[in-house]
């Protein structure tokens, strides 16, 4: 890139650069590489390309600031309504070299199915309907997959197509809840969601988890003592500590809720994630009065740029979150659903599944294995069963941010 910047700002307004064939030998990298390169001269205005002749240099010079804008007026009109990101920035930093991050949660590169990815979205873009526009709610097809993976009662008319899980958390908090009033989370719990709750002028209360999720006992003292109205949690592959919702307390947590007149807001970004056996059913197959407002993602068991996700709720809420969709962006991207649908509707899905498991088992085995050969101070509290997180427990009196800097 800056090799070709150097050498347009070397030649005359409407002289040539040497063509990509050219360029590909000079250099030794790929067709796509030089496209790319170009594309950015031409984004900014320093090269022009003619399809047949080449590409040309405008004698544009690179814009540069001259003038320190002076923005402190901004500091009146935004107040202290700070959006606080620090928390959710970190994971989408591009690691370090010679570092690889165990923060994000997202497939390793030689765990996404690029193979099925491409074809599929090929597949799509070679479809006249995928450039019309798509129901608000999202195309048919795909609502009813996710409505059949949910399972139990849910139908195709009950599932909204989201941007994503961080989408649908969002839009299921500002939904179910007003400014300032509380929601219950499980502690620890997904640091997105409480970056969510927070920006939505929400209050996170806490209620400890251990190895059988949630502990009924304190929530029911929550709900009494918050007032809350909803309660954000994840009964499968719990992130951060990779619990799953005890059978026996799934049933009573749904009526400790209704005896709050409370809503659940069941967040299943992990169902795909098993490495054994498959995740437990949702809360939502035994909803019967509409209680609980299910995420459900699939960017975690693909790639973070497959940024596809569904709400499933019934009753009133359900029009809520559809307009609030509705009013934040109009419509998923028809070429995204259309993808997806190819791809969850292949074959390849099924083989995708098992050998993203597999590698999964593996990878936590080792981990688990490393971790006490390494660093025995720390124990690990329960080996998940899925989900991408293991929780340990660190020795009294131990620096936390230290040892993760070390």
């Amino acid at each position: 890139m800056e090799v070709l910047r150097r050498r347009a700002a070397e030649l005359r307004p409407g002289e040539p650069l040497p063509s990509t064939r050219v360029l590909v030998a000079e250099h030794r990298v790929s067709p796509v590489t030089v496209s790319r390169a170009i594309a950015l001269l031409v984004a900014e205005g320093l090269v022009v390309t003619r399809p047949g002749a080449g590409t040309f240099v405008t004698g544009r010079q690179p814009t540069t600031a001259t003038d320190v804008a002076d923005t402190d007026w901004q500091a009146v009109p935004l107040g202290d309504r700070a959006v606080d990101a620090g928390r959710l920035d970190f994971l989408l930093q591009p690691s370090a070299e010679g570092v690889i991050s165990l923060a994000p949660g997202y497939p390793h590169p030689s765990l996404v199915p690029t193979r099925a990815l491409s074809a599929a979205v090929a597949r799509a873009a070679r479809r006249s309907d995928t450039w019309e526009r798509p129901p608000a709610t999202g195309i048919r097809g795909l609502r009813l997959w996710f409505a059949r993976s949910v399972g139990g009662a849910v139908e195709p008319d009950h599932v909204l197509i989201t941007s994503g899980g961080q989408a649908s958390l969002s839009t299921a908090f500002r939904a179910v809840l007003p400014p300032g009033a509380p929601i219950l989370v499980e502690s620890p719990t997904y640091l997105g969601a409480l970056a969510v709750a927070k920006s939505a002028g929400l209050r996170p209360v806490p209620v400890p988890v251990d190895a059988g999720g949630i502990e009924l006992d304190h929530l029911a003292g929550a709900f009494e003592a918050s007032g809350a109205r909803a309660l954000y949690l994840q009964p499968a592959f719990h992130n951060p500590t990779g619990a799953c919702l005890a059978e026996d307390r799934r049933d009573p947590l749904l009526q400790i809720c209704a005896d709050a007149g409370a809503f659940v807001i069941e967040d299943d970004y992990a169902r795909w994630l098993a490495h054994e056996k498959p995740a437990p059913a949702p809360l939502a197959t035994r909803d019967r009065d509409g209680r609980v407002v299910l995420i459900a993602s699939l960017t975690k068991v693909t790639s973070m740029n497959l940024r596809i996700g569904a709400l499933v709720a019934r009753g009133p809420v359900l029009e809520r979150l559809r307009s609030l969709r509705l009013v934040d962006d109009f419509f998923v991207s028809r070429l995204i659903q259309e993808a997806t649908l190819d791809l969850v509707s292949s074959p390849a899905w099924a083989r995708h599944l098992a050998t993203l498991s597999a590698a999964l088992a593996v990878r936590r085995d080792t981990l688990a294995r490393e971790l006490a050969r390494q660093t025995p101070e720390l124990h690990v509290l329960t080996v998940p069963r899925g989900g991408t997180n293991l929780w340990v427990r660190l020795p009294d009196g131990l620096d936390d941010a230290a040892l993760a800097d070390r």
